[in-house]
């Protein structure tokens, strides 16, 4: 077995996350893109990805919210921002069509 090369970390990790995972990323990407841009709440994402019978404590286990290599990989530019320790807003994720 060769180690794995950076090229091909994107496509591992999607193989070694469910279904539901992308699944409900891809719906919200859809559902909020305007203007060449998503953006959504993790919270929502989180409720969307227990409606298809995942445990939320295996999304953070797993760190099955980390989808930037993979969705960079497929053509997005990808943004989480969360807030800092003395921050209270909400944590989002924000995809923006690569030009």
């Amino acid at each position: 077995m060769d180690p794995i090369k950076p090229d091909d970390v994107a496509r591992q990790k999607k193989e070694l996350f469910p279904d539901g995972v992308i699944e409900a990323f891809n719906e919200l990407i859809a559902e909020t893109f305007v203007n060449g841009q998503a953006s959504f709440k993790q919270e929502d994402v989180v409720e969307r990805i227990v409606s298809k019978g995942i445990e939320k404590t295996d999304i953070f286990s797993n760190h099955w919210l980390d989808v930037e290599e993979i969705y960079i990989k497929a053509g997005w530019k990808v943004k989480y921002d969360q807030p800092a320790y003395n921050e209270t807003y909400p944590a989002t994720f924000t995809f923006t069509k690569k030009n």
